[in-house]
């Protein structure tokens, strides 16, 4: 029954003894180390979150080329998002790699897009696989909702629907929105979870909350049929016209079909609350 009204998106303690030990000495000598290199580019990743990013650069490449990780990844960043340099996903790859070598998380996560992508790299869903499986791990929630993808649609790995609920479920408890929607497509399908419209209802709000367009044309679905939820065709038009605010043009289609099975008064509510939605964070993700 869902068939036209859904979308896929398309479109991650060692005992106290161990310090005693030789290994252990090793470990505490490493995590010094890490924190030293982390100290040594605070002041360049300070001036790029500050957007003084002629600083940043001056700062940060000279770190990144003595092998500081922490500036190697930010300056991949500021390649990818073409921040005080010339957006190059190649240098950014490079650079990603680098301190992704090192196991620095945040790299690793960014580069598995990249290969996802084929940004600045040849497009590989195996490489793609490998750097969010590594981040995914170590509890990066992009890579957690990437891994479900890429567990969800067969890419780079055998499709597992359990896996991917698995992740996803991960990366939605953070609050990623990416994931609170494919969670939530997976529980109104029934896919590696139990068929549950209400659960699904619960995780599309969240993402949609966020703004996240797929999930908002979902939710306008449900309110629409009274799936899940009862029918309301005030929610409805709200979330379908946010969503076709976002290009997805179906919804505003659906927002003019439901426009005609209104009063007056309740076009004009859906249009107050339309223009008074604000997308924010959410903390949880969980599912029942």
């Amino acid at each position: 029954m869902f068939s036209r009204r859904f979308v896929l998106v398309s479109a991650a303690v060692a005992g106290c003894l161990l310090a005693a030990s030789p290994a252990g000495a090793q470990v505490l000598s490493a995590e010094a180390v890490l924190a030293a290199a982390k100290a040594e580019a605070a002041q360049g990743v300070a001036a790029l979150r500050a957007h003084d990013y002629a600083t940043a650069l001056k700062d940060l490449r000279p770190l990144a080329e003595e092998g500081n990780e922490f500036a190697q990844y930010s300056l991949g960043l500021m390649y990818a998002q073409g921040k005080g340099v010339k957006r190059d996903y190649g240098e950014a790859a490079k650079w990603y790699r680098l301190a992704a070598d090192q196991g620095n998380v945040l790299a690793e996560s960014a580069l598995s897009f990249l290969y996802a992508h084929g940004q600045g790299v040849g497009q590989d869903d195996a490489q793609a696989f490998k750097w969010c499986n590594r981040a995914a791990e170590k509890g990066n929630a992009p890579a957690q909702y990437l891994l479900g993808f890429l567990y969800a649609t067969g890419r780079g790995v055998e499709q597992d629907y359990g896996q991917a609920a698995k992740w996803y479920r991960l990366a939605a408890e953070q609050g990623n929105a990416s994931a609170q929607y494919s969670l939530g497509w997976m529980y109104a399908y029934g896919k590696g979870v139990e068929q549950d419209n209400r659960t699904a209802i619960k995780l599309y709000r969240l993402a949609a909350e966020q703004g996240n367009a797929l999930a908002q044309y979902s939710l306008g679905w449900m309110y629409y049929d009274g799936v899940g939820v009862a029918r309301n065709y005030v929610e409805s038009c709200k979330w379908f016209s946010l969503a076709f605010s976002q290009g997805i043009d179906t919804a505003g289609e659906m927002r003019d079909v439901t426009d005609t099975l209104m009063s007056r008064a309740e076009a004009a509510e859906a249009r107050r609350l339309t223009a008074a939605f604000h997308p924010h964070a959410t903390a949880s993700g969980g599912a029942e």
